[in-house]
């Protein structure tokens, strides 16, 4: 049944006789097809392009498929790690649910280069095209013009895999096409220029190249709406935290909430992203192609809204700042150009967190290993929050447990002075009382704020800069120096508070965001003393 689907699939009745000598390798019968190029006692070599990711970066790759007399054996070769090595057995089924069987031959697939270490199962579609080419199958000629990527099913479907959107920009740049799964033709899209085929299946595959039948075009990707989240109207009360979570939205600033339980903390964070400016074209698409990395992008479908991340407080190093067997962006990458928000801060393996010092200063991660060295970006907000204590009722005499005060300054130990160094604000969320959630909502919400930190992120973007927080050397110096008054504030609270290096700096540029916020050119003392006051030294006794 398979054979005769196969060959009334491919055959093309306008050659007369299917199995006769002037037919197509596709024209004839399975085994024919197999005892034609690759019958005689010289060796076969066919080549398929593909990719290997590293971080961002698609590396090429050249399959090359060489089919010679011996033994039967399938050797794959040039540092697969156990998915590549297992193509053997899904290329070997997915032949087989066409009709075709591997040639009684010695059958060895090398990955060049060779000294790069292939992983994933998107090897599958370019050894199955550079083995059916070495076979004589289809043209050999023709899949130089294309880049593949696809995992193959048993019954012959190509599957989607991780990436596709780095493959289809590679394949732009080197001016070839892409091929990859038909559920991720979309996604391929957005590279725009490059012809793409999207095969749902390998036979359709075939029959596309050989010219039988016309895959549709992939239909273009969509950009979804921005999603706001809650609305800053659901917050009663919390004046302080409101203010400090628009001074951050509109300067990209790190900040950290601490208050006792039920204070509103998680729901001030979750309300972030409704007031921070959605994601250029570029920065959509940057985001976009750590989520084909991840194989997070469904339906090739880029959303505008910025990345918000909550990972667990159990969640391991490699989770967060990305690592693992297979080298994989973590959270601190799927945030990238959004938010991170970290629940229960304390909580978290002090290991873990220091992890972040790197990622938070230089905006990427560096994940090395012994025969590979990836870089992820990872230009993230970090939001943090945390009770005062283990018991979290820390200056409520009837609810704090015994040990208070000391139980504070242990709790919040666990949080290094270099970490609690690069988090520019520093927020105590009061606890709420039953009579303020009886009060109507507030006046403003996530839509009023939003507009301001708007009109602040324009200003900066004038500067040439994408946000304050990326204020440095020369530009922080001509941007961010204060008035004479200021400074003298500055440099006398900079000595009693004993504020590191970073310290000032990141004061100079909290203070810089909120007189974006107030519209002045340059910064007064007014802003400098608001800053400060969100800077937080020492555990609350």
């Amino acid at each position: 049944m398979v054979n005769g689907l196969v060959n009334r699939t491919i055959a093309d009745p306008r050659r007369g006789d299917p199995s006769g000598p002037d037919a197509s390798p596709l024209d004839r019968s399975p085994r024919q097809a197999i005892t034609g190029p690759c019958s005689g006692g010289k060796a076969m070599v066919a080549l398929a392009s593909t990719v290997a990711y590293l971080g961002l970066d698609a590396r090429a790759v050249e399959v090359q498929c060489q089919v010679a007399p011996g033994l039967p054996k399938f050797h794959v070769v040039g540092l697969p790690d156990k998915a590549v090595a297992e193509s053997r057995q899904r290329v070997h089924a997915a032949l087989a649910a066409m009709g075709l069987s591997l040639p009684p031959k010695i059958i060895t697939i090398n990955l060049s280069p060779a000294d790069l270490p292939k992983e994933g199962s998107h090897y599958d579609l370019p050894i199955a095209l550079a083995l059916l080419a070495a076979m004589g199958v289809t043209d050999a000629e023709q899949l130089t013009d294309w880049v593949a990527v696809g995992e193959l099913a048993l019954d012959g479907r190509i599957a989607a895999s991780p990436g596709v959107l780095l493959a289809a920009l590679h394949a732009s740049e080197i001016g070839k096409g892409l091929i990859c799964p038909a559920g991720q033709g979309s996604e391929a899209r957005w590279a725009s220029g490059i012809p793409v085929v999207a095969a749902p299946n390998l036979i359709s595959l075939l029959n596309h190249l050989k010219g039988v039948q016309r895959l549709p075009d992939p239909p273009p990707g969509e950009v979804d709406d921005p999603d706001h989240g809650p609305d800053l109207r659901l917050v009663k009360g919390q004046e302080t935290a409101r203010r400090a979570l628009e001074i951050a939205a509109a300067g990209s600033h790190n900040l950290l909430m601490i208050g006792p339980p039920g204070a509103g903390k998680s729901l001030l964070a979750s309300c972030l992203p409704g007031i921070l400016p959605p994601l250029t074209s570029a920065e959509a698409l940057e985001v976009s192609m750590v989520a084909s990395v991840a194989g997070t992008l469904e339906g090739g479908r880029i959303s505008r809204t910025r990345p918000f991340r909550a990972p667990h407080h159990s969640a391991s190093m490699a989770a967060l700042t990305g690592g693992g067997l297979r080298v994989r962006p973590g959270e601190v990458s799927l945030a990238h150009l959004g938010v991170l928000f970290l629940d229960e801060l304390p909580e978290f393996q002090r290991a873990v967190l220091d992890s972040l010092r790197q990622p938070l200063e230089a905006g990427k991660v560096d994940v090395a290993r012994a025969n590979a060295h990836v870089t992820y970006p990872a230009r993230v907000q970090l939001v943090a929050a945390m009770n005062p204590c283990r018991c979290g009722h820390l200056g409520d005499p009837a609810l704090a447990c015994s040990r208070a005060p000391r139980c504070a300054a242990d709790y919040q130990a666990r949080v290094s002075g270099p970490l609690l160094d690069r988090i520019d604000l520093h927020v105590e969320v009061d606890p709420v009382q039953a009579a303020d959630l009886a009060l109507p909502p507030p006046a403003e919400g996530s839509a009023e704020v939003a507009r301001r930190v708007a009109e602040a992120r324009e200003r900066q973007t004038a500067r040439g800069i994408r946000s304050n927080a990326e204020l440095d050397g020369e530009a922080l110096e001509t941007h961010a120096t204060p008035d004479e008054p200021g400074r003298k504030l500055l440099l006398q609270a900079a000595e009693a508070m004993r504020l590191s290096a970073r310290g000032y700096t990141r004061m100079l540029r909290v203070a810089r965001t909120i007189a974006d916020l107030a519209g002045a050119e340059q910064v007064g003392r007014i802003h400098i003393a608001e800053a400060l006051s969100y800077r937080r030294q020492a555990p609350r006794a």
